[in-house]
Formats: C-alpha cells, sequence, structure tokens
C-alpha cells in the first residue's frame, strides 16, 4: 500500500533519505503521464485503469470499484423490422475479443439467433454476422462460448422448443475458430444438437431456458443450469464428450438464473466465479473453491436508469487472469423484447483533487481500461489512485494543470 506525505520544509542530506524512502514503498512507481489532447471537450480521458489480475479477497468482501460504460447502451441493434439484442459472452481472440450474442439483430422475424462481432478493446465493434441459425426451433439463444486450449472453441445455447412440448433444452456446437459451426458459416441448428443430462430426475420434463453455463477445465466440461420446471436451485453436470453430461447435484441453492461461470487460478489455488440474473433490476455472483460448492450470492450491480431496468443476461469480460467487468443485455420494458448490450467496468479508482477544495472522480467508462473525469475548465491539483477496491491508495501524483480535452494514461 502505498503511503502519501506532503513533504515537511527539510534540505540537503534528509531529503535525499526522505526521497530515497518515499521511492522504495510501494506504489513508487505508478506515475501519470500526459498522452494528448484525444479526450472528449467536457471531460479528461485517464486510461491504464483496467482491474489487474483476479483478486478473490475483493469479491468475497464486495468492495469493488465499479463504473458503469459511457455509452449507455454499448451496442444497439442494427436497423431492421426486429431489434432485440441481448445475452451476450466475449472470447479473448488474439489482439482482441470475438463478441457472441444471442437477438433479432434487425431481421425480418422474431426468432432468436447467434450473432458474432469483433471488437479490440469495447470502444468499436465490426464484422458482425449470423453463426447459428434457429433451424427448426422458433428460437436459438443465450449463448456460452468457451476456446479450449487446443484452440477449439464450444458453444452451449437454449433451443426453444425441444419438441412439441413447448419446453427449452440446451444445444450444443464445435467449431475450429470460433466463425463455422458444425462446419457451416452460419450453423442452422438441428435436433441432432440438442444435449442430454443423464441422472437428472427431472430430465423428462425439464424447462432449461437461458442457464446454460459452460466450463472446461483438465479435460472435462461442465455445464451449469437451472430448470424453471423445478426452480430454486442451480445445478452442475459433467461430461468428457460435450454431448452427454452426468448430474452432478445443487451448486448453488438459490432461484437465480446463472449464465456464466469462471475459473482463476490464485497463488496454487482455484477460485470460481458465477454470474446470475433473473429478468429484474439487478445481476448478482457468487464464488466458489471447487466449483461445486458456491457461497450464497452478492449483488454485483444494480439498473443505472431506466434503460437498463429489466436485466436478462451476463457474461464475464476475461483477459487471461484479469476479469475487466461484465457485459449485460437489459431493456426498459417487462416485456423483454426491446434488450440492449450494457457494460459494467472493474477499475482503479481515479480521482483529481483540486487546489480549491473540489475533487473530481472518474464516474463514468469507456471500456475497460479507461474512465472519464468531468471538467469543463481548466484545474490545478493532483491524481489520487486507488486500487481495485476503492480503498487502497497506489499513488498521489504531483500537482499538474488539467485541461478538457486531455488524455493522461496511468502508467506502472
Amino acid at each position: 500500500m502505498v503511503r502519501a506525505f506532503d513533504l515537511p520544509a527539510v534540505s540537503g542530506l534528509w531529503l535525499l533519505v526522505l526521497l530515497a524512502l518515499l521511492a522504495a514503498s510501494a506504489g513508487a512507481d505508478w506515475s501519470m503521464r500526459l498522452v494528448d489532447r484525444s479526450g472528449g471537450p467536457a471531460s479528461v480521458t485517464v486510461s491504464g485503469v483496467a482491474a489487474g489480475p483476479f483478486d478473490p479477497a475483493l469479491w468475497t468482501a464486495g468492495t469493488l470499484n465499479l463504473r458503469f460504460d459511457a455509452r449507455h447502451p454499448l451496442l444497439e441493434p442494427r436497423e431492421g423490422p426486429m431489434r432485440n439484442i441481448y445475452a451476450p459472452m466475449a472470447v479473448r481472440e488474439g489482439r482482441g475479443w470475438r463478441l457472441y450474442y444471442g437477438a433479432w439483430d434487425g431481421v425480418e422475424t422474431g426468432n432468436d439467433r447467434i450473432y458474432t462481432a469483433w471488437t479490440k478493446d469495447f470502444l468499436e465493434f465490426s464484422d458482425r454476422q449470423t453463426v447459428i441459425e434457429h433451424g427448426p426451433f422458433i428460437h436459438v439463444c443465450n449463448c456460452c462460448v468457451i476456446k479450449l486450449p487446443s484452440g477449439e472453441y464450444r458453444m452451449v445455447a437454449t433451443a426453444y422448443p425441444h419438441e412439441a412440448d413447448g419446453l427449452n433444452r440446451p444445444v450444443g456446437f464445435s467449431s475450429p475458430d470460433g466463425l463455422h459451426w458444425e462446419g457451416e458459416l452460419p450453423h442452422t441448428a438441428a435436433y441432432g444438437d440438442l444435449l442430454a443430462i443423464d441422472g437428472y430426475e427431472g430430465w423428462r420434463t425439464a424447462d432449461i431456458n437461458g442457464m446454460n453455463a459452460l466450463l472446461h477445465e483438465e479435460g472435462t466440461y461442465r455445464l451449469y443450469f437451472g430448470d424453471f420446471a423445478n426452480f430454486g436451485n442451480v445445478y452442475r453436470c459433467s461430461g468428457a464428450d460435450f454431448r452427454r453430461f452426468r448430474f452432478d447435484g445443487v451448486a448453488l441453492p438459490e432461484a437465480l438464473a446463472v449464465n456464466d461461470v469462471r475459473r482463476f487460478d490464485v497463488e496454487g489455488e482455484s477460485w470460481f466465479l458465477m454470474g446470475l440474473h433473473m429478468n429484474r433490476e439487478f445481476l448478482r455472483y457468487a464464488l466458489s473453491r471447487d466449483g461445486m460448492a458456491f457461497e450464497p450470492s452478492q449483488l454485483f450491480t444494480e439498473s443505472r436508469d431506466s434503460a437498463d431496468a429489466y436485466i436478462v443476461a451476463i457474461g464475464w469480460v476475461v483477459d487471461g487472469n484479469r476479469l475487466l467487468g461484465a457485459l449485460y443485455g437489459a431493456g426498459a420494458v417487462p416485456g423483454l423484447n426491446e434488450n440492449r448490450l450494457f457494460a459494467k467496468w472493474l477499475q482503479k479508482r481515479v480521482l483529481f483533487e483540486c487546489e480549491d477544495g473540489r475533487v473530481v472522480e472518474g464516474m463514468e467508462a469507456i471500456g475497460p481500461d479507461a474512465v472519464l473525469l468531468p471538467l469543463d475548465r481548466p484545474v490545478r491539483g493532483r491524481f489520487v489512485v486507488y486500487a481495485e477496491d476503492g480503498l487502497t491508495l497506489l499513488a498521489r501524483t504531483p500537482r499538474t494543470t488539467l485541461q478538457p480535452g486531455q488524455h493522461w494514461a496511468l502508467t506502472y
């Protein structure tokens, strides 16, 4: 933890000793540098604030410095008659992320399909296209996509209806590159894509709608799911071949919809993070040390305003062993048919202490790595930077003058 001091009026050798002690204290390497004038007209952009390695202590304590993305929503549906975009999932790929989502993305009919887009940094999105057509199903949505150590991809999604019974069931697809699923672009879903769960007593009448989170570890696939025909728990099943799973039991005894589960290895120990929602004004998360028994869920975020009042899906944004934040689908109407994609990022906390006594704090993010400080006139003062808990001091910079439109970078 950095200790910040106001230097007394000392001189000579004692000043050198004091400066050496300050430099030796943790955090002396954190600094802020002026990059250019690419910030907003009434704000200052500070980059370099993305979350560091996953810290289970922050998540256990619930001390997370989270910032809504200033673009609210982050991503709109394409133009067209049917516009309803939700169920996001981001997969790290090379120098960016491949984004998957279920939607009516400007199409002629209100049938859910799976789409993809490419983003380098969640600032711009390109190459939007359909990867899974609904085929004989009315809807195929709520995708969960993972990339295996081999470089191959696996996807689990919700298909409706399973048969003439009007139930939802999971379907699964494989891809060598994240674009061509089952050898097609787009792939047309088929009944042969349906997955099976052995040992679950309610399987015959199960209604598994939008609750199919996939995880892969040490050669085994884990599928976390819920059943609206027997609602009240999040379950887990496991399998080696991706098509057929064996029921493991209850992973979380709560009436919530699971969308994403990620594993982080921290100092030789594994931590599992589950993302949950319930079509309401909140997102929750739960932690586990073994991937099977999860602790009671905690609040991740609530809606920012009426635009995201009804939250219908969550997908973590992960870069290696860093959890950068979450994408989520939400809308303004309870019918859940006018959704958009939103984002909330875990970041370091940045303030500017002005000499006139004001404190300007960055409250809106621009992607996972930048935050905006509202500023409409020049002001003199210094930056103060805290860790992702918003409490642990990292740095207090020398005094400087901020100008609207500047872009500063936090470096280490």
